[in-house]
């Protein structure tokens, strides 16, 4: 592209060249009077001459611009060439080495792999050879301990058959201790199981005597919750705008039934309101005397619900 824009500026002063030098070979108009001071007017032969020259400049300096263009063109192929052979070379020179590592490597291994089962087997030879002579030496142990307690169980025999009279007497004795034993651990047994056996009717008696309790108790809870209910939605006022909604509310009373603190627990607010401003009004609540009932009472939620 440089080569092009080159050989277009200089066509271009050639051309502007040749049109100047056309220009002043014309004869010029005559004048009443002109005076020329040391100028010459160009022959055209020359002016031709002149315009060719440059025309053979132009095209020398842009074979000379191309063929420089050509020649670097061919030094960087040339240069692209030698280093995509350099590349290729590394590269099997690289590939080869890896081989050559590769090969070394598997050949390292081979050889720890032979010695690694050489000291194997030598290390089971020697394990082997051990063992036989641990064998050995026990054995000679065990012959020796075996003749040494047949001369002890000699000795020992006759000591056992004198003391052995001595035992069957102590034997006679110890079974009538046994017995009388037994039977004095039989008789604690059964008065231990009839103990059993009375403590066990016992806890039956007081269990169900706790069930009938708890099932009273229940039920004078349920007595007094309602006798509560039934005071709360007499001091409830309610509105249409209750209708079939609730509030749940919770309830601390005092021994004798005072109120000591209610707060809603969720619902309505409407309802809540009442609620809460009915049980204030009551002031006290029917409460049981009965400590149990009591304790059931004394910390309760109710579900008020305006009835219409």
């Amino acid at each position: 592209m440089n080569t092009s824009l080159i050989k277009s500026v200089l066509l271009h002063l050639a051309l502007g060249g040749f049109l100047y030098a056309s220009a002043n070979i014309h004869p010029p108009k005559p004048k009443v009077m002109e005076v020329t001071l040391n100028e010459a007017i160009p022959e055209p032969e020359k002016a031709v001459s002149a315009v060719t020259v440059d025309q053979q400049q132009v095209e020398q300096k842009i074979a000379e611009l191309r063929k420089k263009e050509e020649d670097k063109k061919r030094a960087e192929d040339k240069r692209i060439r030698d280093l995509e052979r350099r590349a290729a070379e590394a590269r099997k020179q690289s590939e080869a080495e890896a081989r050559r590592i590769k090969k070394l490597e598997q050949q390292r291994r081979a050889k720890e792999k032979e010695r690694a089962e050489a000291e194997a087997q030598a290390k089971k030879a020697r394990q082997i050879e051990q063992r036989e002579r641990a064998k050995a030496k026990q054995a000679e142990k065990q012959k020796q301990e075996a003749e040494n307690a047949a001369k002890v169980a000699a000795e020992k025999r006759k000591a056992e058959e004198a003391e052995l009279k001595k035992a069957e007497e102590e034997r006679k004795k110890a079974e009538e201790e046994r017995k009388k034993r037994a039977a004095e651990a039989e008789r604690k047994r059964q008065q231990a199981l009839q103990e059993q056996m009375l403590q066990e009717q016992l806890a039956k008696e007081q269990a169900a005597r706790n069930k009938i309790r708890q099932r009273q108790v229940a039920s004078e809870v349920d007595k007094y919750r309602a006798l509560i209910m039934a005071r709360i939605q007499q001091n409830l006022l309610i509105d249409e705008k209750m209708k079939n909604q609730q509030c749940r509310i919770n309830i601390r009373l005092g021994f004798n039934g005072l109120v000591t603190q209610v707060k809603s627990l969720g619902g309505d607010k409407l309802v809540c309101e009442a609620a809460l401003r009915a049980v204030r009004m009551a002031d006290t609540l029917p409460v049981s005397k009965d400590k149990d009932v009591f304790e059931k009472l004394k910390n309760i939620n109710l579900t008020i619900a305006p009835e219409f």
